[in-house]
């Protein structure tokens, strides 16, 4: 059984939702990177807490990722691989800092659904690697 598959340009409302998505990932990215940039220490700390392996280079890495792919998935630059670097910075993120599997009940409810929530942006993120970011975007311009 073969699945009918139609190829169709998208529509000015497909632009516009592509752009309001862009914006609300965005919103979530560019802030946390502008305050770990503000925050230096305390975010090498609280990456210290976790054990990860070289804090410092990991703060400046996600301080990249979050500010500067944030920044160009905003204006929808380099939209595709921003967002696959971005999808994988998000599971690893969650892998590490929300890994509800290995922590107290009390604290297993809340990190289990910051984990998803991470698991379900980066599934937002792969999308706009699958379709690009649509007319309303330096990458169409």
């Amino acid at each position: 059984m073969a699945i009918a598959t139609t190829t169709t340009t998208p529509n000015a409302a497909q632009d516009t939702l592509a752009l309001i998505g862009r914006v609300l990932l965005a919103v979530l990215f560019v802030p946390a990177g502008f305050g770990k940039l503000m925050g230096f220490a305390g975010t090498v700390g609280y990456i210290s807490s976790v054990g990860a392996p070289l804090p410092q280079v990991a703060a400046v890495i996600a301080i990249v990722v979050e500010l500067g792919l944030g920044l160009l998935l905003l204006v929808g630059f380099k939209t595709r691989l921003s967002a696959i670097v971005l999808a994988i910075f998000t599971v690893a993120a969650a892998v590490m800092f929300h890994n509800y599997w290995g922590m107290p009940a009390e604290k297993a409810f809340v990190n289990q659904l910051m984990f998803f929530k991470n698991i379900a942006i980066a599934g937002g993120l792969l999308a706009f690697a699958a379709f690009g970011a649509g007319r309303f975007s330096i990458d169409k311009k």
